[in-house]
């Protein structure tokens, strides 16, 4: 099979479902878990990771006036309410106003998501959730509900729904520090549009800063946050020296343009610059850093493929972000860099990031989506730490058989450790099991068939469909710039004949 068919192949399986709307008819209830019985004595300490919350504030159109009008302290009350009797046709009207694909993240399922981490890990050292908390399409949904609109009126509407989801995690995790970065999905001008010190990024350091737990913290966001949506914060002791930077990337993703429209590559170039000063004052100061943010570097393999890109003919494949000068400061600073966080896929995913004579290695940790837009059930992360060295030695993902939240059970999915017989998710691993990957070229051992199974949450043959371009996606997974995954996918010609 070439890589163009496999392409197709696979763009029929992506494309071929779409997520039926399933609104949600009663109140949340309070989820059920299935617990893993806890070791008697851990050397390591716990930690929550959840991603792509998309939280739909839309869900029940008739229900927006008085959630525009009223502060985000009333939301709870108004979206804890019964359902709107014309629920199901105002959702249907909205959605095809707006040519939604799918089901974001209703009340409903945003409460059970977060009981469930609580329940699961009530004791969970700090939280990260790693950006994208709005809904899809939330530019086209405000304006298709809202009444005579004033300028600034959207970036209000969305800067409160980020207050509200801010404030959900302080409730539900209490006096637990919760970390949170912006996505592309997360501006008060629309997606993949932002600018420095926009209304909207003054009031998202407030809402962020309140979540950190911590004096110090909320002072250092209120003060950086604002100019581009990044801060760096410690992590809390028992970490040895721990120290989080949290990196708001839209700046550098390759649609990026500023809340006017055009291209911006002064914003790209600043963020660079920001992050590798935050990592230069890191390594002087010996910290183990973790860097979080939404888009990751590397190959977008899914519109690499749904476009019928001919990479090995000639064609570019699509990259999530401008250029690889992330991959380049990140593995500048590899030794200093336990773990690289990011979402944006809504899959669960492994990247070995590497440098361009792949001397340095960055391991990479794609986070599960609670919203089941693209067809998977929605998931969230239970991590272990190993405090001394700040390594992420194992997790494992637990998921929802319900993808509105009501009466959801959660259960695991599966074990890091256990699917691939690893003591610790560092790059020495990773690149263990990218080459077992790499060997198998026709997805047979059971590594394969677990990663597989497990990289779109319970997503059935839509999970499945990578095996048809596995050899592709492996490739992807470790091969950051454009040359060097076409080296790895392309048949070298033999001798005698012609390159393609």
């Amino acid at each position: 099979m070439t890589c163009l068919r496999s392409y197709r192949t696979l763009n029929l399986m992506l494309l071929g479902s779409a997520l039926a709307l399933a609104p949600a008819t009663c109140r949340a209830q309070t989820p059920t878990v299935k617990r893993t019985p806890a070791p008697a004595a851990s050397t390591t300490v716990p930690v929550v990771m959840l991603s792509d919350l998309h939280f739909d504030p839309f869900h029940d159109p008739a229900k927006f006036d008085r959630l525009r009008a009223a502060p985000a302290e009333q939301w709870q009350k108004i979206l804890a309410e019964p359902d709107s009797p014309t629920i199901t046709e105002d959702i249907a009207k909205l959605n095809a106003k707006c040519r939604s694909r799918g089901v974001d993240t209703p009340w409903t399922l945003l409460e059970s998501s977060l009981a469930a981490a609580h329940a699961e890990s009530p004791h969970a050292l700090f939280v990260t959730v790693s950006g994208d908390l709005l809904a899809h399409l939330f530019d086209c949904r405000f304006n298709a509900l809202a009444t005579k609109p004033a300028e600034g009126d959207y970036s209000a509407f969305a800067a409160k729904t980020l207050a509200y989801v801010a404030a959900e995690m302080h409730r539900t995790f209490g006096k637990t520090p919760v970390y949170l970065a912006l996505g592309n999905n997360d501006s008060g001008c629309g997606d993949y549009r932002e600018s420095s010190n926009s209304p909207f990024l003054k009031n998202a350091a407030e809402s962020f800063a309140e979540d950190v737990a911590s004096t110090d913290a909320m002072k250092d966001i209120l003060t950086v946050f604002p100019d581009s949506g990044s801060y760096t914060v410690a992590l809390p002791a028992p970490v040895v020296k721990g120290r989080l930077i949290v990196l708001q990337d839209l700046f550098l993703a390759r649609t990026y343009a500023g809340c006017n429209g055009k291209p911006d590559t002064a914003a790209a170039a600043a963020q660079l610059d920001w992050l590798r000063q935050q990592l230069s004052t890191a390594h002087a100061a010996h910290e183990q850093v973790w860097v979080m943010a939404h888009i990751p570097p590397g190959l977008d393999l899914y519109s690499t493929t749904t476009g019928n890109r001919d990479v090995c003919g000639g064609q570019a494949p699509v990259m999530f972000l401008h250029d690889e000068k992330l991959v380049d400061v990140l593995t500048d600073f590899a030794p200093d860099i336990r773990l690289a966080i990011f979402a944006h896929t809504h899959n669960d995913e492994m990247r070995l990031f590497q440098s361009a004579d792949g001397s340095a290695l960055v391991a990479g940790k794609l986070v599960p989506s609670i919203s089941p837009i693209n067809g998977n059930y929605p998931a969230f992360t239970l991590a272990e730490v190993d405090p001394k060295t700040a390594i992420l030695k194992d997790f494992r993902v637990l998921a929802s058989d319900s993808k509105t939240g009501v009466a959801a059970k959660w259960a695991q999915t599966y074990k890091f450790s256990t699917a691939y017989h690893a003591s610790a998710y560092t790059p020495a691993t990773l690149a263990t099991i990218l080459k077992t990957f790499r060997a198998d070229a026709q997805s047979e051992k059971p590594e394969s068939n677990a990663f597989e199974q497990n990289f779109m949450v319970n997503g059935g043959l839509r999970s499945l469909a990578i095996r048809l371009v596995w050899p592709q996606y492996v490739c992807m997974m470790q091969n950051n710039t454009p040359a060097a995954y076409k080296t790895c996918i392309c048949p070298v010609p033999s001798a005698g004949t012609p390159a393609p």
